[in-house]
C-alpha cells in the first residue's frame, strides 16, 4: 500500500478509537493502518484486539481473512511480539479467529451488519455501546415498535417453527442449542480423515451394519465409561443421525408395542415434545422444581414413560437430585421406561460431573446422546443405547429408517475420539463457554435487573424469567426485529408460568452478547 495515501487514513481511524497517531511514525504498520504510537504501553493488548474486533465487526476484516504472522506484526508495530500473542489467543478465546496451524490465525466469523433502521446499524461502533448512551436516534425508538419477521412468533408454534426461527435473519444470535460452529476443529478433523481414508479398504465403502460402524460404537463405548459412568459393550450401541432421531426411533418402537403416553418436564424442549408428537404420542407434563422432575406428579400422569434432561435440564438447567434420583428408579423399577437425553452432560463448569441415568439403571433407562453440541450438528451422529428388550426393534427401525448413518464421519469421528482430539476441544470449549456465559451474566445483571438467571453452572444456555405480566413472546418479536434472535419461555412450556428467555450464549463473543443484552433491555423498555 502507498504509505502516503495511507497516512491520512491512518489519522481518521485512529482517531476513531481515541490513539491518534503521529504522521511518518514508525510504529504502525499497513493491516488495517494501525499505529501504536500514542497507546499507552500497558494498553498495548487491549487496544489491538479492539482494533481487530472493530475490523471484523464492520466488514474490513471479512470472515477467512487471515492475520498477519505475531512476529511480522509486532515488528511492523514495534511492540513486543508477546503483545500480539497475547492479543491474537484473546481474538480466539471469544471466537473471533480461529487457529490454523500453519495456515495462521483466520476471521472466524462476521457478524452481520444490521438492517437499516435498527439499533446498532447507524454506526460502526454500536458494539461498543452505542444502544446505551446518547447515540439513539428517533429512528431507532420507532423501531423498537416494529414487528417480527412473518411466521416466527405469529400465533402458536407449529410443526415449521423451528425452520422459519432458523432462516430468520438477526445480526446476533442468542438462540439455546446453537453450539460455536466456528469452533469446529478443522484442522484435526482433516487431519483424522486423511489417516482413515489412507487405511479404508475398499470393502469398507459399502453397505454397512445399520447400527453404526464398529470402530464408532467402541469409542463411543468408551467415552460413555470414562465420561459418563456407562459400562456397555459397542454391540449394544446404535448410532443414530443425532438425538432428534433417537427420539423418533424410540417413539416408533413405543408406539408399535401400544404406547400412546410419554410424559415430559415443563418446561422442556418444544422441538422434543414435537418430534413426539409426529409419532402419534401424547405428551403429558411434568412440573420440574429446584431438585428436577416431580416424581409424585409423574405418576399421577399414569404414563409409562417418561423424557427427561437429569444431568443439565432444558432449559431450567436444574440437575436431577439424588433423593429424586432414587424415587425416580423406584417408579421405573415397578416397571416404568426413562428415556433419557443426556443434554449438555459434557458442558459443565462450576460444578461436579453427574452420572448419566443409565449408568444407575441399564435395564430401565433408553440413553440418547450426541455431538451436535460437542462439534456440530451439520455431522448428524449421536448414539442410542437400550435395555435389551428393545434393543432388536431399535435395530429394524433404524434400518429401515436410512439403513444406517453414513461411514466415513463414522469412522473419522471414531479417530477424534481415540486420538485424545475430540477431549482436547471440549477443554477449549469449556474455557471459551465459561467466559461467555460470564460476559451474559454480567450484562444481564447491568441492563436486565429485574431478570433471573437460571441454569448458569452448566450448558449452552441460560433460562431468565421475567416479571409477571411480560409477554416474552412479544419481547422475541421485539427483539428479532431489532436484529437479536432469542426463544421465549413460553414455547418450551404446556402449562401456565412466569414469562421468560431462553438466551444461548456458546455462538457469540462477549462483545456481542453485552449488546444484545442490551438491546433486549431496550425493546422490554418498550412493551406494555
Amino acid at each position: 500500500m502507498n504509505r502516503a495515501k495511507g497516512s491520512s487514513f491512518d489519522r481518521t481511524i485512529n482517531a476513531g478509537s481515541g490513539t491518534p497517531a503521529a504522521s511518518g511514525t514508525a510504529a504502525a504498520s499497513d493491516f488495517l493502518q494501525l499505529s501504536a504510537a500514542e497507546v499507552p504501553r500497558g494498553g498495548l493488548s487491549d487496544w489491538l484486539v479492539d482494533e481487530i474486533r472493530r475490523a471484523i465487526a464492520d466488514g474490513r476484516l471479512p470472515t477467512g481473512s487471515r492475520l498477519p504472522a505475531t512476529r511480522v506484526l509486532a515488528a511492523d508495530l514495534k511492540v513486543s511480539r508477546g503483545v500480539v500473542t497475547e492479543s491474537y489467543r484473546r481474538l480466539v478465546e471469544d471466537g473471533h479467529v480461529v487457529g490454523r496451524g500453519r495456515a495462521g490465525t483466520v476471521v472466524a466469523a462476521t457478524p452481520l451488519n444490521g438492517a437499516p433502521g435498527l439499533p446498532g446499524a447507524h454506526s460502526a461502533n454500536a458494539a461498543h455501546g452505542g444502544l446505551n448512551g446518547a447515540h439513539e436516534t428517533a429512528g431507532s425508538d420507532r423501531a423498537a415498535g416494529a414487528p417480527a419477521p412473518s411466521g416466527v412468533f405469529d400465533g402458536p408454534p407449529g410443526a415449521d417453527v423451528f425452520d422459519a426461527f432458523r432462516v430468520a435473519r438477526a445480526r446476533i444470535d442468542l438462540s439455546p442449542g446453537l453450539p460455536d460452529l466456528a469452533a469446529f476443529p478443522r484442522t484435526a478433523w482433516l487431519r483424522a480423515e486423511r489417516a482413515v481414508l489412507a487405511e479404508l479398504a475398499a470393502s469398507d465403502l459399502g453397505y454397512g451394519d445399520p447400527r453404526g460402524t464398529l470402530a464408532l460404537r467402541r469409542a463411543v463405548a468408551g467415552w460413555l465409561r470414562v465420561n459418563r459412568g456407562i459400562t456397555a459393550e459397542a454391540a449394544e450401541i446404535i448410532i443414530v443421525a443425532g438425538t432428534a432421531q433417537a427420539l423418533g426411533l424410540v417413539a416408533q418402537v413405543l408406539r408399535a408395542e401400544g404406547t400412546e403416553r410419554l410424559a415430559v418436564e415443563d418446561p422442556s424442549s418444544l422441538g422434543a415434545r414435537q418430534h413426539l408428537h409426529s409419532w402419534g404420542l401424547a405428551t403429558p407434563p411434568v412440573p420440574v422444581d429446584s431438585e428436577g422432575v416431580r416424581v409424585d406428579a409423574l405418576r399421577a400422569t399414569g404414563a409409562p414413560a417418561v423424557l427427561l434432561t437429569p444431568a443439565h435440564q432444558f432449559p431450567t438447567g436444574v440437575v436431577l437430585g439424588g433423593e429424586r434420583r432414587r424415587e425416580l428408579l423406584r417408579w421405573a423399577g415397578e416397571g416404568g421406561l426413562v428415556v433419557e437425553d443426556d443434554y449438555d452432560a459434557e458442558h459443565r463448569y462450576d460444578r461436579a460431573p453427574v452420572a448419566a441415568l443409565a449408568a444407575l439403571a441399564p435395564d430401565h433407562v433408553c440413553y440418547a446422546g450426541s455431538v451436535s453440541k460437542l462439534l456440530a450438528p451439520a455431522l448428524r451422529v449421536g448414539w442410542l443405547l437400550a435395555p435389551a428388550r428393545y434393543r432388536e426393534a431399535l435395530t429394524d427401525a433404524k434400518r429401515f429408517a436410512d439403513l444406517g448413518n453414513a461411514a466415513l464421519p463414522q469412522l473419522v469421528l471414531a479417530r477424534l475420539m481415540e486420538s485424545g482430539a475430540f477431549e482436547r476441544h471440549l477443554r477449549l470449549l469449556r474455557r471459551r463457554h465459561r467466559a461467555r456465559r460470564d460476559a451474559m451474566i454480567a450484562a444481564i445483571r447491568t441492563h436486565l435487573p429485574y431478570a433471573r438467571v437460571h441454569g448458569a453452572a452448566a450448558g449452552l444456555h441460560l433460562m431468565v424469567t421475567l416479571p409477571p405480566g411480560v409477554s416474552d413472546t412479544a419481547l422475541a418479536s421485539r427483539a428479532l426485529a431489532h436484529g437479536v434472535k432469542t426463544q421465549p419461555l413460553s414455547w418450551h412450556t404446556q402449562r401456565p408460568g412466569r414469562p421468560g428467555l431462553v438466551l444461548g450464549y456458546a455462538a457469540a463473543t462477549p462483545t456481542t452478547i453485552a449488546e444484545g443484552i442490551a438491546l433486549l433491555a431496550r425493546c422490554r423498555a418498550h412493551l406494555p
